[in-house]
């Protein structure tokens, strides 16, 4: 079994910024990538940005340039960084880690508890 323990999030007024971490513990041989998603009310959730083990990384068009994710593996931690924040980054963040498993070796995708990020106008 694997957990993630998400932190972070909180309110902001527009511009500011808000960081999150999740650390991910359990039966854990490798982790592969590890991402942020989020969903707002009435959405679908989607892709915020994710990072390989390689460290490549992928961003939501609409966050390129303001959010930063990186990530610890010695931590089995990743991070992401939300610079300017805007009302629309409005959402529940959702930790997303993709891993093999110690035991039986099997490939399993896994979800934090969400945490609320929201930014006032």
């Amino acid at each position: 079994q694997v957990q993630l323990v998400e932190s972070g999030g909180g309110s902001v007024q527009a511009g500011g910024s808000l960081s999150l971490s999740c650390a991910a513990s359990g039966s854990i041989f490798r982790i592969n990538s590890m991402g942020w998603y989020r969903q707002a009310p009435g959405t679908q959730r989607e892709l915020v940005a994710a990072i390989t083990s390689g460290d490549s990384t992928n961003y939501a068009d609409s966050v390129k340039g303001r959010f930063t994710i990186s990530r610890d593996n010695a931590k089995n931690t990743v991070y992401l960084q939300m610079n300017s924040l805007k009302p629309e980054d409005t959402a529940v963040y959702y930790c997303n880690v993709v891993v093999i498993t110690s035991r039986l070796y099997r490939v399993g995708t896994y979800w934090g508890q969400g945490t609320q990020v929201t930014v006032s106008s």
